[in-house]
């Protein structure tokens, strides 16, 4: 191991940005994923390298600040409807695969050599799944508002609160002597998280929002004191014996509700995904090398376990609910690796004396593995469905009632054009649409929008526009246009290639960010591309130079009376 010895903080920390932005420009140029690039960083400049970083170095508060900002930011995102919404699935998808994973993993566990106290700390290990990695994933393909982002936040959330109940029952027990005593633990604990839920269910009634008002008046106070809440809201949660994500997701939930959340998100993503570097650093740092080579067969079983079977289980109830197979199959890939909490249940069990360093080296490989390819996994998610869904059929059931509600009315309907993203700007051609009399099927990815535009005067339905198997449920030989609002390339270009392979004869129309992406729409099929802010101004100037146009001459004008 090589040690170097910094003169000053600053020149460490300004060292180690240096060395994550060249590995992440490698990283980038090999088409591999930042997190992996900042896991192996973290491996490199940690203990078992070079030495610049340690689990209780400062790089570990600036990972628990990138946490609690992530947290916050998610739960900024989830107002109280969507929390109701997505209640039953999250808890049932939850808890379900956490009961699954743990069965199967503890005979897995004994069939590998442990002994039943270790056996049940490596299966309990293997039922969680990183929040955190998994939220950033989604925030970068811009899936947090598709139907499976929304079930894969909701069930991870209830993985996140069942491994802090786990944690929490441990040292309690280890503490208590008695059942008795551990009950009352229980209780306890309880009692704590009701008040403190109250309590921020009267601040958001009450308080939150006139307070935001005032603050509202200068945005860098805005940003500063949601900065400064969403620590202080974790701080307080690990007073009361719960974790920081918990008590920052609960601070993004209490202004979810402001009218200020949309400026508050959009100002914070830059400063979460700088402080989130860290944290990726702080887990490759983590990771001891000199104990991973003894493990290597039974963490290649146990990754395997994680990587294929927890995907099985959520897809199998899921399934069962009423989801489609394709809901099903990208929800279940986010569970494919164990969480940052696995190894903090791991220390635990350290301290305690219930497990050894060698099971931690093993719980430690074992994320290394699974967190490294279910990034690949999750990345690459819709071409790797393209490759498997007929095998997947066996997942869904024969009426996915759960995602078809609108299905038979819309069957029953005739319509003029299908529009795809109801959006700002979705919604705007969906009304000229309609002021047109044309008859209009929505559909968006996002549920929340999908329920908000119902009423406006035009059906909707839920479906993601990359899905070719949904294309097969939507009335396509009845309509004469085929719209698309929204301006991911990806999106449009699958888009076209679904209609073009289900043989749509009619008229496509799609969006784009620039021009120079017009070519690639068109070439792919598209008959037009709109440019939303390039159509605009061109509008805009035609008006103009139309009105400059009609005015007399200058000097002409010059000798008109003043109104």
């Amino acid at each position: 191991m090589l040690n170097f010895v910094f003169s000053d903080v600053f020149t460490e920390m300004a060292v180690l940005m240096l060395v994550a932005a060249v590995t992440g420009y490698i990283g980038v140029r090999l088409r591999q994923p930042l997190i992996v690039a900042f896991i192996a960083v973290g491996t490199l400049v940690g203990p078992s390298v070079l030495g610049w970083v340690s689990a209780d170095d400062k790089v570990d508060l600036l990972a628990q600040l990138g946490i609690a900002l992530l947290l916050f930011v998610v739960g900024l995102k989830l107002d109280l409807h969507i929390i109701r919404t997505m209640g039953l699935v999250a808890l049932a998808s939850g808890l379900g695969q956490v009961f699954f994973t743990s069965v199967f993993g503890y005979f897995i566990s004994i069939a590998l050599g442990m002994t039943s106290v270790t056996a049940l700390y490596v299966a309990v290990a293997l039922t969680f799944s990183s929040t955190i990695i998994i939220v950033k994933l989604l925030s970068d393909k811009r899936e947090v508002d598709s139907l499976h982002g929304r079930i894969a936040i909701g069930f991870l959330i209830v993985q996140d609160i069942v491994v802090v109940l786990v944690m929490i029952g441990l040292t309690a027990l280890a503490q208590a002597g008695n059942t008795a005593s551990l009950r009352w633990e229980a209780i306890e604990l309880l009692f704590k998280g009701a008040m403190f839920i109250a309590a921020i269910g009267i601040l958001m009634r009450y308080v939150l929002t006139p307070l935001l008002h005032q603050l509202a008046r200068s945005s860098e106070l805005l940003i500063l004191f949601a900065f400064a809440w969403a620590v202080a809201m974790g701080s307080a949660c690990v007073h009361l014996g719960f974790s920081k994500e918990v008590g920052a997701f609960l601070a993004g939930v209490s202004l979810a509700s402001t009218p200020y959340r949309e400026a508050i998100g959009a100002r914070l993503v830059s400063l979460r995904d700088f402080l989130l570097l860290f944290f990726f650093i702080d887990l490759g740092a983590g990771l001891q090398l000199a104990t991973l080579g003894t493990h290597v067969v039974p963490a290649i079983v146990l990754s395997l376990f994680v990587l294929i079977g927890n995907p099985l289980i959520v897809m199998i109830i899921l399934g069962a609910m009423g989801y489609r197979r394709r809901t099903s199959f990208l929800a279940g890939l986010t569970v494919a690796q164990i969480s940052e909490f696995s190894l903090i249940l791991g220390a635990l069990g350290m301290s305690l004396g219930h497990i050894d360093e060698d099971t931690m080296g093993l719980i430690t490989l074992v994320g290394l593995i699974t967190i490294s390819a279910s990034t690949y996994m999750i990345l690459y998610s819709h071409p790797l469905y393209e490759r498997i869904f007929p095998w997947l059929g066996v997942f869904e059931r024969k009426w996915p009632y759960r995602e078809e509600a609108h299905d038979q009315i819309t069957e029953k309907s005739e319509f003029d054009v299908i529009l795809f993203g109801l959006g700002r700007f979705g919604s705007v051609i969906g009304q000229e649409l309609l002021k047109r009399g044309q008859r209009v099927l929505g559909v968006d990815f996002d549920p929340v929008l999908v329920h908000r535009r119902e009423g406006h005067g035009y059906a909707v339905r839920y479906g993601d526009a990359e899905d070719p198997e949904f294309l097969t449920t939507l009335p396509l030989r009845q309509v004469r246009w085929v719209l698309s609002s929204v301006r991911e390339m990806p999106v449009n270009l699958a888009l076209l290639h679904g209609l073009r392979d289900h043989g749509y004869k009619g008229c496509v129309a799609v969006t784009a960010y620039a021009t120079h992406n017009a070519e690639q729409l068109e070439h792919a099929g598209a008959d037009w591309v709109l440019i939303p802010y390039a159509d605009a101004a061109e509008k805009a100037i035609d008006k103009l130079f139309g009105a400059i146009v009609k005015l007399p001459p200058q000097e002409d004008r010059r000798n008109e009376p003043v109104s």
